[in-house]
């Protein structure tokens, strides 16, 4: 017997860079802020080197990149709550989800294919 996952909602934003070195994890979670305060229901997805965005007491990165702890704490107040982490990233990361500031469901590689086809719209950062 196959489980098969429910719509989550709208807007999907898969977060795949990591929180310094560029600007593409900020604008991921820009993006799914914006979507939530329009009144859609947004998920993220920390993928690859984009679970370190989760790791807790980030440092100022170089060139002073703030971390991403301020923006994540935010989620909640838009009603973003479903979150979820690549699993196998975070082990090739050495992280365990007591490492990670929010609590996230982990999803497994052979589960991502029907989290994002639970969802109407899929942005990738």
């Amino acid at each position: 017997m196959t489980s098969r996952m429910s719509v989550n909602g709208d807007l999907l934003v898969i977060l795949r860079h990591a929180p310094h070195g560029s600007s593409w994890l900020r604008e991921g979670l820009d993006a799914a802020l914006v979507a939530a305060a329009f009144g859609q229901s947004v998920s993220l997805l920390f993928q690859g080197d984009g679970i370190l965005a989760l790791a807790r007491e980030q440092q100022v990165g170089p060139l002073g990149q703030k971390g991403t702890a301020a923006t994540l704490d935010m989620l909640e107040m838009y009603d973003i709550e479903s979150l979820h982490f690549d699993l196998e990233a975070c082990e090739r990361f050495g992280l365990t989800q007591q490492d990670l500031q929010l609590p996230a469901a982990g999803v497994d590689a052979s589960s991502i294919p029907q989290l994002i086809a639970g969802h109407r719209l899929v942005l990738t950062f």
